[in-house]
């Protein structure tokens, strides 16, 4: 029989998703245990081990009842999730963690259990890593979108609606001039955003080693469009790293131009969407009230702009 209350929520997890997230986050946070209750049962799943947790889904170690290990992925469904099974669907378990279950409801999900425990920035080597990321990334983006992803195209719209209003709030009139070369390079690419399907948070703690394959990509927030739209996470992975070279221009055009050659990318496109990145963080930011950018933000779009 399913215990009534089987998941411990972390009182750390409780209150920053409860901070961030407002009412409705603190109600679905008190309604946690209820729901992986529900689901433990509907599923037929045996806990196996204790829960863990980023900034946004708790995730429970469980064994299936045929006797295999997966986990359970309990998360509110947002804008930025809910093209997660679509996506994962799709990707059918190439380069990425096999989706088992779903519901759209609650946006739980059910998951091929990985390593949690051995990331790919466990892995020393920078290059290596760099690597073994690319060589994941070019997989996935060769799928094409499934209908009703949300689009590049839309999200580079409302994000150059948003310039003229973010740009006067940052102190620095040479960050405010870059963030509008970063729209510039979005606005001559708007034409042609792409129609494949996109990750949109790969770095290194998104990969975990897995059995099947040496390591398989988790939590995508899937979207349709270019590419060259996919680079910026894994480009500022380790940032402390590229710091300590010394030239960090150097270091961030290596790992670009490793990134842009496994995947086959036209380098000019490429840089106007990772400008693009740069343009969203630079927006995310000063919404939350920011009136400087982020230094390694500042670095990368700079030393695209060097070519």
């Amino acid at each position: 029989m399913t215990p009534s209350n089987p998941i411990d929520v972390p009182d750390a997890f409780a209150a920053s998703y409860g901070q961030n997230s407002g009412a409705s986050g603190r109600a679905w946070i008190t309604a946690l245990p209820a729901l992986g209750a529900e689901f433990l049962d509907r599923w037929t799943l045996r806990p196996d081990g204790s829960a863990a947790h980023g900034m946004a889904s708790l995730v429970l170690p469980v064994i299936r009842a045929d006797g295999t290990p997966a986990v359970l992925k309990l998360q509110q469904v947002t804008e930025d999730n809910i093209g997660a099974a679509p996506g994962l669907r799709a990707w059918n378990g190439n380069g990425v963690v096999r989706l088992l279950d779903h519901d759209p409801d609650t946006g739980t999900t059910l998951l091929e259990r990985l390593d949690a425990a051995r990331p790919l920035s466990s892995v020393a080597d920078d290059t290596a890593a760099m690597q073994i990321l690319a060589e994941l990334l070019a997989r996935l983006v060769a799928v094409p979108a499934p209908q009703g992803l949300r689009h590049l195209a839309d999200i580079a719209a409302a994000m150059l609606d948003e310039v003229a209003r973010a740009v006067p709030r940052l102190r620095d009139p040479v960050e405010r001039q870059l963030v509008r070369t970063c729209a510039a390079a979005v606005a001559e690419l708007t034409g042609e955003p792409g129609d494949r399907l996109l990750h949109w948070d790969l770095h290194y703690d998104n990969i975990l080693a897995g059995q099947r394959e040496p390591w398989l990509a988790i939590d995508p927030e899937p979207l349709a469009g270019d590419p060259g739209f996919e680079l910026l996470p894994a480009m500022d992975n380790r940032w402390a790293e590229v710091m300590a070279t010394g030239d960090v221009t150097r270091a961030v055009l290596r790992r670009f131009d490793l990134l842009t050659e496994v995947l086959g990318l036209d380098r000019q496109r490429a840089t106007g969407w990772t400008l693009g990145r740069v343009l969203q963080n630079a927006l995310w930011d000063i919404d939350d009230g920011n009136t400087a950018l982020e230094p390694a933000q500042v670095a990368i779009a700079t030393a695209l702009l060097s070519r």
